[in-house]
C-alpha cells in the first residue's frame, strides 16, 4: 500500500501541463470567480498539479495569463468579424452573423464570452484600453458607420447606434450567463435580434 502510494505522488510531482491547459483552466476560473479573486494556486488546483512550477514555465504571472487570453480572444474575434464582413455586403447581414457568433460563443463556451464582456479588463491590463478601441471592435463600429452611411440605420450617430443594439445583445447573454434567463442563448437570439435591429434600423 506505501508503494502504491509513493507511485502516485511521484505521479503526481511529475505531471505536466501545456500552456493551452493553464490558459483554459484561467479562463474558466477568471469567468467564474473574477480575476481579482483567482490566484495562481487556485489555477495550479485547478490543474492537478502539486507546484506552480508547471505554470511557471510559461507564465510568471496571473496578470500575464490574463493578458494573453484577452489578447487571444480579442485577436480570433477579429478575424472572424473580418471573415463575416468578406462575407457579406449589407450592415444587417454582417451584425446579424456578429450576433449568431457571440450567442453560440455563449452556449458553446460561456467563460470566453463571460470574459471578454464582463470581467474588468482594468485589473490585469498595463495599459487600460477600452474595449471600444480594440481592432475587432473598430471593425464592428465601422459596421456601424457604413449601414449609415448607406442608409440601412438610422441616421444617428453610428456609436449611439452601436450603444442601442449591442445595450440589448450584450445584456440579454449576461443575463443567460447569470441564469436570470433559464433557457439557452440560442432562444433568445431570434427576439434578442428582432429587438436590437429594430433599435437602429431605418424604417
Amino acid at each position: 500500500m506505501e508503494q502504491e502510494l509513493e507511485s502516485t505522488s511521484e505521479i503526481e510531482l511529475k505531471k505536466t501541463v501545456s500552456q493551452d491547459e493553464v490558459l483554459q483552466a484561467a479562463l474558466k476560473l477568471f469567468a467564474e470567480k473574477g480575476y481579482f479573486n483567482t490566484s495562481l494556486t487556485d489555477i495550479k488546483n485547478a490543474l492537478g498539479i502539486r507546484t506552480n512550477s508547471g505554470i511557471n514555465q510559461f507564465f510568471k504571472t496571473k496578470q500575464a495569463i490574463a493578458q494573453t487570453l484577452h489578447e487571444n480572444i480579442l485577436d480570433s474575434l477579429s478575424i472572424s468579424v473580418d471573415d463575416i464582413r468578406r462575407r457579406n455586403r449589407k450592415a444587417a447581414e454582417q451584425l446579424r452573423e456578429i450576433v449568431d457568433l457571440l450567442f453560440r460563443l455563449t452556449d458553446d463556451a460561456p467563460e470566453v464570452v463571460q470574459f471578454l464582456l464582463f470581467v474588468n479588463s482594468d485589473e490585469f491590463l498595463a495599459e487600460p484600453k477600452p474595449l471600444l478601441d480594440t481592432a475587432a471592435f473598430v471593425k464592428i463600429k465601422r459596421i456601424f458607420q457604413n449601414g449609415v452611411k448607406d442608409g440601412e440605420i438610422k441616421a444617428i450617430d453610428p456609436l449611439l447606434a452601436y450603444t442601442y443594439f449591442f445595450g440589448i445583445i450584450n445584456h440579454t447573454l449576461e443575463m443567460v450567463l447569470k441564469g436570470g434567463l433559464p433557457k439557452t442563448a440560442d432562444s433568445y437570439l431570434s427576439q434578442a435580434w428582432l429587438m436590437a435591429w429594430g433599435c437602429i434600423a431605418k424604417k
